[in-house]
């Protein structure tokens, strides 16, 4: 028995310090394999971003009385808004949205101090961008809050109700807390699958896929030693963004290394299960290439990782059940910014480990069948 483990164990580490010299030995893999990750980590760092710190607006203000002042210059003193032109004709501001010079329009009727004056209903105008979704609709909103706030300052009273409001886990509500988590399983997918749908196909393409059929070695033991060498490149490159999250960009963590780790370990085992799949059916590395985009675009997009999966039809989220994306993500985030614990978060490992063992599974047999 210690025999039989032994020689697994040899043969093993042969197979593996193969695999991962082919990809140390190969400049382009090498570069694939560090330089994206970096560059994304900060690219998304930086550049993913849905708070609303400038947004340019334009005012017609044809009342240009006392109170209609007040209220546009409530807009100028938010440190959100800052006025690129005040009109004097109305039909100007689309022209202006149209050319993207603005995200959003005030128009103040020329009856506006009026009508406060007569105890009247006052009508102002907002036009925002909606090629934009997002900023037109945080523009809306902090311009209604403006609008309401000038009212209860008119009528020289405070609201009757107050929101006090408290963001769990994200107080200030910054993008990147919620993007970088999720970013370190989406890169790492995308490199583990790629590594691992390579391995074989590029033994096809060199030549050397027969000498591998001919070695002394199972086929359990082959497959084990092509998903190693993809896994601990994927624990390197997560490991890096892990340290751009928190050390540049200050994205506190908040649980435990060990617990974040374990959920790295079954998702990067479900990746590189995919990756074998992908690899056991593809004749050379450009079919690899083709099929880690046919199917690295759906299951991005299915993650949650850009909207939640609660908000999807139905019968997505039926589909959303087998990618392994969407389980890491949850995982990660939660580990990462609740600081939930392996017991706490036990039932949600089951998802991965089902999808890895399903894949590996498959993989096997593929394999197989190809070795015979």
């Amino acid at each position: 028995m210690m025999d039989d483990l032994r020689l697994f164990l040899q043969q093993l580490r042969v197979i593996c310090v193969k695999e991962i010299m082919a990809i140390w030995n190969d400049p382009a893999t090498r570069r694939i394999v560090v330089v994206p990750v970096i560059i994304l980590g900060f690219l998304f760092g930086y550049a993913a971003n849905y708070n609303l710190e400038d947004a340019p607006y334009v005012a017609v203000d044809e009342s240009r009385s006392y109170d209609s002042s007040r209220l546009l210059s409530r807009f100028d003193g938010t440190g959100l808004f800052h006025r690129v032109a005040t009109l004097q004709n109305p039909d100007e501001m689309g022209t202006i949205i149209t050319r993207g010079d603005a995200v959003m329009a005030v128009f103040i009727p020329a009856d506006f101090q009026r009508k406060l004056d007569g105890g009247e209903k006052a009508d102002i105008q907002i036009i925002t961008d909606g090629r934009n979704t997002m900023t037109a609709g945080l523009s809306s909103a902090y311009a209604a809050h403006i609008v309401g706030q000038f009212n209860l300052e008119r009528a020289g009273r405070e609201s009757p109700v107050t929101i006090e409001s408290r963001t769990w886990f994200n107080p200030n509500q910054i993008t990147r807390w919620f993007f970088l988590p999720g970013i370190i399983g989406l890169l790492s997918f995308a490199q583990v699958f790629l590594l691992a749908g390579l391995s074989v196909a590029r033994e096809r393409e060199e030549g050397t896929f027969e000498q591998l059929l001919v070695a002394p070695v199972s086929p359990v033991v082959i497959l084990v030693g092509k998903a190693v060498p993809p896994m601990i490149v994927g624990f390197i490159q997560c490991t890096i963004l892990l340290c751009i999250s928190y050390f540049w960009f200050n994205v506190p963590f908040a649980g435990s290394l060990v617990t974040f780790y374990t959920a790295l370990f079954f998702y990067l085992l479900s990746s590189t299960g995919c990756g074998l799949i992908v690899s056991s059916i593809s004749k050379n590395m450009q079919q690899v290439l083709v099929y880690v985009i046919v199917f690295m675009i759906p299951m991005a997009l299915l993650s949650g990782i850009i909207t939640p999966v609660r908000n999807m039809p139905p019968f997505l989220q039926l589909v959303t059940y087998a990618d392994p994306l969407r389980f890491a993500l949850e995982l990660i985030r939660r580990i990462y910014l609740e600081g939930l614990t392996f017991g706490e978060l036990a039932w949600n490992f089951v998802p991965l480990a089902v999808i890895s063992l399903v894949t590996l599974t498959i993989a096997g047999y593929l394999f197989r069948h190809h070795m015979n």
